[in-house]
């Protein structure tokens, strides 16, 4: 039920092209994930579930608020119709704050902290899409140059906050706020490129999230002994993490490459380079998780636990679909 209704509010929101049915699909989605993440009824899991409430009910209002302010000054509910400057600007920061992006994602990384790992892989990815589906019908309407300061500073944050954790489900969520930074700034532009680096990012990100499922690895520490239980995934999950970080001949460098095209393309050069540098950042803490997953030979007398030695139960198809998906997709372009 749970899962049939979190489809739901996704494709309400998809189908909508009126403010209250698109508020209407947000609202189930919530509700939805919401049981789905304190099913663990673990202390941390209740606290996350919490904190996520609170901000979604937030953005809600706000998209709510932000919808009627529109319908007021311009007498239509209609989406591609959002004439006002003020309701057009309190959308934007109102879907900011449901993905969980700068200078509102603080919630994000403590949220997934909490999770278990699939539900972390429903949160980055299932849960981006109505928000952003909301984000490319609303572009035409916002400021150009708010649209491109958003996007550098989500891919600088993005970068700057990985770089000093050590949990894998902070830096994932880093890395998300990462890569929708560079979703946003092609799409006044290219919006099928923001497509594309959608779909790009949900194949890496499923197959991190899953080859982390299959290791049940959450901090960097554990990752350095998943090599002697399972060496063909610790190959593929390096690569996996240089795709993330947008490394050529890997499905991860296809949207950068693209995106950069196009902004050089729009005479940005200066924005494209403060994008290429800023990729900089995120691949630093992805070539981290490399270097301490295949670069090095754990110490036999380890201090932590040993989950390694357990069967995992899980299925190998997502995982080695995503992977595939996520290191072979280059030739598309």
């Amino acid at each position: 039920t749970l899962l049939s209704s979190l489809g739901l509010g996704t494709t309400l929101t998809f189908a909508s092209s009126h403010w209250l049915l698109a508020w209407m699909g947000l609202e189930i989605n919530t509700l939805a994930i919401i049981p789905l993440m304190a099913q663990h009824h673990h202390p941390r899991a209740v606290e996350a579930t919490t904190k996520y409430f609170l901000t979604q009910a937030t953005a809600a209002a706000m998209i709510l608020f932000a919808s009627t302010t529109n319908a007021w000054i311009t007498g239509v509910w209609d989406m591609n119709n959002v004439s006002s400057p003020v309701a057009s600007t309190m959308i934007i920061a109102a879907l900011a704050l449901k993905i969980g992006l700068a200078p509102m994602h603080f919630w994000m990384p403590e949220v997934l902290q909490g999770l278990d790992l699939l539900t972390g892989l429903v949160l980055s990815t299932w849960q981006k899409l109505a928000p952003l589906a909301l984000i490319i019908q609303t572009a035409q309407a916002i400021d150009p140059l708010l649209l491109t300061a958003l996007g550098l500073m989500w891919t600088l944050i993005g970068g700057w906050g990985g770089l000093n954790q050590t949990q894998l489900r902070k830096i994932l969520a880093y890395s998300s706020i990462a890569h929708m930074g560079w979703m946003i700034i092609v799409l006044q532009y290219a919006p099928q490129l923001t497509l594309l680096a959608l779909l790009t990012y949900i194949f890496m990100t499923s197959a991190a999230f899953l080859t982390l499922k299959a290791s049940s690895a959450t901090k960097i520490g554990t990752l350095a002994t998943v090599w002697s239980k399972s060496p063909i995934l610790t190959t593929t999950t390096a690569l996996v993490l240089l795709s993330l970080g947008g490394l050529p001949p890997l499905t991860g460098f296809v949207p950068k490459w693209l995106i950069l095209q196009e902004l050089a393309k729009q005479s940005l050069p200066l924005v494209a380079t403060v994008m290429a540098l800023a990729a900089l950042l995120s691949l630093y803490f992805y070539l981290r998780l490399c270097y301490a997953m295949t670069l090095t030979i754990s110490p036999n007398t380890t201090t932590s636990t040993t989950p390694w030695r357990v069967q995992t139960t899980q299925a190998s198809f997502p995982l080695a679909l995503a992977t595939v998906m996520a290191l072979g997709l280059l030739p598309m372009t």
